[in-house]
């Protein structure tokens, strides 16, 4: 039983004729219980909640960003009035508005319920408890239960980078010979035979067809097909600091380097899939936290965003033999493995550098790393002498991270290493400058 504030107000006014009585026991005595009947009465006359029936429906999953809209449906399955409030409860990050429904159904009435919600951050929302409080046709008390009616509504990746894609693609038909291009390449995989025109390279002429043909025909190429490109995510706790600015809300803080990953991860995968190539994903710290292998090129980018979502940076330091160990499990053929990470020096001189032999022996290896705007603002700092240390320090992570990248490219390894806006364009273009090359 719930008391209002109706029966508040009336306790207090009892107060006066109490003061006034020649018999004031009596008097508080006789209010007393007129009131608390009064309460008993009108709270055995609010509707059950426990007679509601509820039902949820609506979005199952979204985009971060977006508003996504949780259906709630209240069925008054009681043999009274039902009059009060019910409260749709979901996680804080969720955001969700309006937290209290005004409901009034008769005995038989059901009504749907719509709750907006606007989450602040990537993964499951789930849905707490649903509390319904009605109150008596006296409005002094009422009844309150609570529902568990679960429901799950997954925020996904928002692929800013999407924006990037059709420059990308344009490219990559200007390399496969689909558009015209006013400089034209050569692939690594001969397409079809046509007839010499000039201005065409004699190294491309078949001296065995033009024997039988009695005219002279050249060989055309196209960027390799069929190749494998594995996208492997560090979820350790350097991908959990946060860098740039959250393009998704007013938070200052900026992403999760992790978050940064999964958009460009999600561009490459995009591009890779349009021009024929095969994308597994896998995400790993000390352990797989999610993987994704054998997609079809028509689903791939919906499983990777969908095995994206839930992911969380662990704060626990990325185990790089295992690492390599579970892509060399998944993958036995040849493959571009483009390792999503940190130029951190310590954790590539005591994790990454000791295994690579193994990874690069057999695969073509690309790390990919967010780098801080923050760093480089310091860098430029000269206005006093906090400013002027924090330059140098600024100044010296700039040079470990430069020496940690050459490094890297003296093991035969290539890196990409840009601030975050820009990380997801140049991972695509460095994609696409080795598919003209070859070197898939």
């Amino acid at each position: 039983m719930v008391i209002t504030g109706r029966a508040g107000l009336i306790a207090l006014l009892c107060v006066l004729p109490i003061a006034l009585s020649p018999y004031p026991a009596a008097t508080f005595a006789v209010l007393l219980t007129a009131v608390a009947v009064a309460v008993a009465v009108d709270a055995a006359l609010a509707g059950s909640p426990r007679a509601l029936r509820m039902t949820r429906g609506g979005e199952t999953s979204a985009r971060l960003g977006q508003p996504v809209g949780a259906l709630l449906t209240v069925d008054n399955g009681g043999g009274t009035r039902f009059r009060g409030v019910v409260r749709d409860a979901w996680a804080p990050s969720a955001n969700a508005a309006p937290r209290m429904h005004d409901v009034n159904l008769a005995a038989g009435q059901k009504v749907t319920l719509s709750t907006r919600l606007a989450p602040s951050r990537r993964g499951d929302q789930v849905s707490a408890l649903v509390t319904a409080r009605s109150v008596g046709p006296l409005g002094l008390a009422g009844r309150q239960g609570s529902h568990r009616v679960p429901w799950q509504v997954r925020i996904l990746p928002p692929f800013l980078s999407r924006k990037h894609l059709p420059s990308r693609l344009a490219r990559l038909r200007e390399l496969e010979g689909m558009t015209p291009a006013l400089i034209r390449g050569q692939g690594t995989e001969f397409d079809s035979l046509r007839e010499y025109v000039v201005g065409d390279d004699i190294r491309s002429i078949d001296w065995r067809a033009t024997a039988r043909r009695a005219d002279v025909v050249v060989r055309t190429w196209r960027p390799e097909r069929d190749r494998r490109v594995v996208i492997v995510l560090d979820t350790g706790r350097t991908s959990a600091g946060r860098v740039g600015v959250d393009p998704t809300s007013a938070d200052p803080g900026g992403w999760p380097r992790l978050d940064w990953s999964m958009d460009a991860a999600l561009l490459l995968a995009a591009l890779a899939a349009r021009a024929g190539d095969h994308v597994d994903l896998l995400a790993h710290d000390r352990v797989t936290r999610a993987g994704v292998f054998n997609a079809s090129r028509t689903d791939v980018l919906v499983r990777l965003v969908d095995a994206m979502a839930p992911l969380e940076p662990a704060l626990v330091e990325s185990d790089a033999r295992a690492m390599v160990a579970a892509v060399q499990r998944r993958v036995r053929r040849r493959a571009l493995v483009v390792l999503l990470t940190d130029l951190n020096a310590s954790a590539i001189d005591e994790g990454l550098l000791t295994v690579l032999p193994q990874l690069s022996a057999k695969h073509q290896v690309l790390v990919a790393a967010v780098s801080d705007p923050r760093v480089d603002r310091l860098a430029t700092g000269r206005t006093d002498a906090v400013a002027v240390y924090d330059a140098a320090a600024a100044e010296r992570a700039r040079i470990d991270r430069r020496t940690v990248a050459a490094l890297l490219r003296s093991h035969g390894v290539d890196v990409v290493d840009a601030p975050p806006e820009e990380l997801a364009p140049a991972l695509a273009d460095h994609y696409l400058a080795m598919k003209a090359a070859g070197r898939l």
